[in-house]
């Protein structure tokens, strides 16, 4: 851990008030050995020069939990404009669905195809081996239900915008790396105005979906193959890329990145990431950085 540490707090917008109770603070602060308390905004603290204890682990986390604040132990040294690019997957974490549950929806078939992609995520199942019995539940259904996903049920996780905003501010690049499916991101692409989009196209033969994709899977590996290409095409260091997702699908790609961020996420995602934000929207990444 870096010499220069702080301690950051949130919570949901909106979620609690107030949202740090002073009883709560000062027990991080004797936790942590932190000499300052700031407050950035109302539903974030930062404690300078902390620490992180066994009386932290033992006696904190599970207040935090209880209280549904995120936290993190971050250098004080890192700011978000020393980032060059911010990889989001798409399905639980730059929206709210997973897209391929909603088209099952469609087929009658939501729980069935929403258990697998469960499994999935939880990493029970290969990626490759569960789109395969997804997608072969969803052959025959017409394909204008891709219209009505992306119009009626597709919305964005809270905070997305405003963290698209400051990247897109602080002149970042921006992708989506996704095993969904291209008619969702080249959208999301085009009306978000992100720099870059990968994922999987649907065949369609006879306006219906054939239950099967075209060309190579994006799987796992592809979406961490395609990060890696990212960052050496744009001439960066790992060390200036960001990357977030939820599932166990996205663990190579968060692995490539310098700061990796489990949205949301299974907790076998949390444990290998560089931070967890379990209630705070997509924006909280932002106050992790002076």
């Amino acid at each position: 851990m870096p010499a220069a540490v702080d301690l950051v707090l949130q919570c949901a917008r909106g979620l609690h008030s107030p949202p740090f109770s002073e009883t709560l603070l000062a027990r991080c602060r004797e936790n942590t050995g932190a000499s300052a308390i700031l407050a950035p905004a109302p539903h974030v603290r930062r404690l300078c020069g902390a620490r992180r204890t066994p009386g932290f682990d033992c006696e904190i986390l599970p207040l935090l939990e209880h209280e549904r604040i995120d936290f993190a132990f971050i250098d004080n040294e890192k700011k978000f404009g020393d980032f060059g690019l911010i990889a989001f997957d798409m399905d639980s974490t730059l929206i709210t669905i997973e897209c391929i549950d909603e088209l099952a929806d469609f087929a009658g078939k939501k729980a069935e195809v929403a258990a697998v992609t469960a499994a999935a995520m939880r990493g029970e199942i290969d990626y490759r081996e569960s789109l395969a019995r997804r997608l072969a539940l969803l052959a025959g259904l017409d394909a204008r239900v891709l219209a009505e996903v992306y119009a009626e049920r597709l919305l964005f996780s809270p905070g997305a915008r405003e963290l698209l905003a400051a990247a897109q501010e602080s002149q970042m690049r921006t992708a989506i790396l996704s095993g969904g499916f291209t008619y969702f991101t080249e959208r999301l692409r085009i009306e978000l105005g992100l720099d870059f989009a990968t994922s999987n196209e649907l065949e369609i033969s006879g306006g219906k979906l054939t239950g099967r994709v075209k060309g190579h899977i994006v799987d796992a590996a592809a979406k961490a193959a395609h990060l890696v290409r990212l960052t050496e095409e744009l001439g960066l260091t790992r060390e200036r890329v960001i990357a977030v997702g939820d599932g166990a699908n996205d663990l190579p790609m968060l692995a490539n990145a310098g700061f990796s961020v489990a949205f949301h996420a299974k907790p076998a995602v949390r444990q290998k990431t560089s931070v967890a934000l379990n209630f705070s929207g997509l924006d909280g990444i932002l106050n992790f950085f002076s």
